[in-house]
């Protein structure tokens, strides 16, 4: 044996040893689920767990909603075990789509293989979580020069026919990205496409994970995918309960063998809740591995003799955490973020300093600092000498010269340029128009104050520059702490709260280990892990949107500073069009307020509010649910999966006359304003008023 083969079998040796370890560790929370499910309880969690798992499961789609409605209706039921029936209903009734949507799952996962002295051997199993990324055990690819070993086997399988399917072979590609981790056993390597074809992504999909909570509860059933002893592809399917949720690991029991390292651990939706590493072999007193007929294991008697007794498996959100703390490269980067937003990739690495720059801070706990994590992270490249970040006029001749197109941003613009917003937001106008069937805008006819670069100083300069802490020692949790206790007014913990709240969180109830309380940071976890379950968006957004918006409503300098910024790139006469956005949407109801009576506001837009919110309208200039002033007309667009819009729609009749639209965003973009704009709803109202 080689000392690469050596030190590859000591590794997952190693891992095996850590499994039982982790696994006689967590005897008394095993005994106690296993007592639970003997009982007759179908699945030992907390209603925290078992609530979020439900709504993720009607949400994704898992169920027939006919099925859900009959059978819950049958009887009466509270919340609690209507909950418990969803997630019992899921893995007794599968919609159709089960089928094929495991079938599409099985289409990304590959088998690795290793040359080895002019010879081809199977080596474990990968899975793609990217177009172009894959990710495995690391013990399966320890390093660079390993993984240049090895290659990459797609549709090693057989046919619905029982037939030998064609083999697509792909290189692996550490030189481009390679990271990896001994403690938590992955690997996350490129594939090479194939001569001037494309990413491997794009032919055989890829998974899409998530950090976010409430895929998986304890004695729910798992899925694996993958090549075990090297055989072509095989899938353990739904006969396998999750036993043990631990911090970073979770263990089921499931018919896996050694050359599932690397594989997949679906739920039954096929999202990827862990990564398989390694079975759990039974030991005696004396810490000796056994084999299957109850001798010492000995070196030589091979992984099928063992005396499996489990299996543990890596969870995907601990890994996500990891990557989000790596110092890389933009190029690299950049690969993450295309693992897509779910991951909270795409803003951990949009938003990492570049090399030797200082990062943004906040104060947290005392002693302990927060980076500030922006909403939005595209900066356009420098042409012609710097660009302005200032706000932008119309045209004099736009509309006329009578009416006035304005649109008003939300929060964390400070490093984009206005131009480039404003043909953003109108190119997303101009879709919903191109679908109503109306006209098309010129950018240059829209008004586009800017107050990005003025709020983001203002925020810094309440900023602590104590010792920094990086993303991969804090929590979106931790700064949630930090931002509630800087809050002007101590309102920020309210706000969360109630967002939490409208959100449909159980006002009671034991914490959760799945992602409430679970030993991370205090009260503020909880409501942050549920609001980022029930939407688009990731909890560094949540915690850093309402950071900004109590900013600006407890803080009169802030608030001032923000409505003379806007004030400076307005219109003074004339009909006024305003469509707001976020934040944007918090200012135009103050700024309506302020405007010059030769000023006619005609429409009102406002898209992604938390208006909806007591703890933000009770701090508005003109206190509470009202009609904004002299306003003829009043638009507010939502989406149900946009935390920053809950509490919509606006129902409080003391909001007065208003049109109420509910639009279906895309997935990941349910707060992107351009998408907002995109429908052909509040397009044809907006273009509606306006004179060619």
């Amino acid at each position: 044996m080689s000392v690469t083969d050596r030190s590859h079998q000591e590794l997952h040796e190693q891992a095996a040893d850590e499994a039982a370890r982790r696994y006689e560790d967590s005897a008394a929370e095993r005994e106690r689920v296993e007592g639970r499910l003997a009982a007759g309880v179908r699945f030992p969690d907390s209603p925290d767990a078992l609530a979020v798992r439900a709504d993720r499961i009607l949400d994704r789609g898992g169920l027939s909603p006919s099925a859900v409605v009959a059978d819950i209706h049958r009887e009466a039921m509270d919340l609690p075990d209507a909950n418990e029936r969803i997630i019992d209903l899921s893995n007794e009734l599968q919609a159709w789509s089960f089928l094929p949507r495991g079938v599409r799952a099985g289409a990304t996962v590959a088998r690795i293989t290793l040359r080895r002295d002019g010879r081809e051997l199977p080596h474990g199993t990968g899975f793609l979580v990217s177009p172009r990324l894959m990710m495995t055990n690391h013990h399966v690819l320890p390093d660079e020069s390993f993984a240049r070993r090895c290659f990459a086997e797609f549709n090693a399988q057989v046919t619905a026919d029982n037939l030998p399917d064609t083999v697509v072979r792909m290189e692996l590609d550490p030189g481009t990205f390679f990271a990896a981790d001994r403690r938590l056993d992955f690997a996350l390597v490129a594939v090479a496409p194939t001569l001037d074809g494309p990413p491997p992504g794009e032919i055989f999909g890829w998974n899409r994970l998530s950090v976010q909570i409430g895929k998986l509860v304890l004695g729910e059933k798992v899925n694996i995918i993958g090549h075990p002893s090297g055989r072509l592809k095989e899938i353990a399917l739904r006969d396998n309960a999750v036993l043990v949720r631990l911090d970073d690991f979770v263990h089921y029991t499931t018919d896996t063998e050694p050359g599932n390292s690397g594989s997949p651990v679906f739920n039954d939706q096929w999202e990827v809740v862990a990564l398989h590493h390694s079975g759990v072999p039974k030991k005696d007193d004396q810490g000796r591995v056994l084999r299957k007929d109850g001798r010492p294991w000995q070196q030589g008697d091979g992984d099928d003799a063992i005396d499996w007794v489990a299996n543990e498996g890596v969870r995907i959100s601990s890994i996500l955490k990891h990557l989000a703390g790596l110092d890389l490269d933009p190029g690299r980067r950049a690969l993450l973020a295309e693992m897509g937003p779910d991951t909270g990739l795409d803003q951990a690495m949009a938003t990492a300093p570049a090399p030797g720059a200082q990062p943004q801070r906040t104060t947290a706990l005392p002693g302990v600092t927060v980076p500030s994590i922006p909403e939005a992270a595209t900066t356009a490249p420098m042409t012609g000498g710097e660009r302005s970040r200032i706000g932008l006029r119309a045209r004099a001749t736009a509309f006329g010269g009578r009416q006035h197109l304005v649109f008003l941003h939300g929060r964390d613009q400070q490093g984009n340029y206005p131009d480039e917003l404003r043909r953003t937001w109108t190119a997303g106008l101009n879709r919903g128009l191109t679908l109503a069937t109306l006209p098309p805008l010129d950018p240059e006819d829209v008004w586009f104050p800017f107050y990005g670069t003025r709020l983001h100083n203002l925020v810094s300069g309440r900023e602590s520059t104590a010792g920094p802490i990086g993303l991969d020692q804090v929590s979106a949790a931790a700064a949630a702490e930090a931002f509630a206790a800087e809050s002007p007014t101590g309102s920020y913990e309210r706000l969360l709260y109630e967002a939490a709240a409208r959100a449909g969180m159980p006002q009671n109830g034991p914490a959760t280990t799945e992602g409430f309380g679970a030993g991370l940071v205090g009260a503020l976890h909880r409501p942050l892990s549920w609001l980022a379950a029930k939407s688009d968006l990731d909890e560094w957004t949540i915690a850093t949107f309402l950071r900004d918006v109590d900013l600006y409503l407890g803080d009169s300098a802030v608030r001032q500073a923000v409505l003379d910024s806007v004030m400076e790139t307005m219109p003074t006469s004339g009909e006024l069009v305003l469509v707001t956005h976020s934040l944007g949407t918090v200012v135009g109801m103050d700024l309506l307020s302020r405007l010059p009576e030769s000023l006619d506001p005609v429409l009102l837009v406002t898209a992604g509010s938390p208006l909806g919110l007591d703890g933000v309208n009770e701090r508005l200039l003109a206190r509470g649910p009202h009609q904004p002033p002299r306003v003829r007309d009043w638009v507010n667009v939502w989406c149900p999966t946009d935390t920053v819009a809950i509490g919509c729609p606006l129902e409080d009749e003391r909001w007065g006359k208003l049109t109420q639209l509910a639009v279906p965003n895309g997935r990941e973009r349910a707060h992107k304003m351009d998408e907002y704009l995109g429908h052909p709803g509040p397009a044809r109202e907006i273009r509606g008023v306006l004179r060619a």
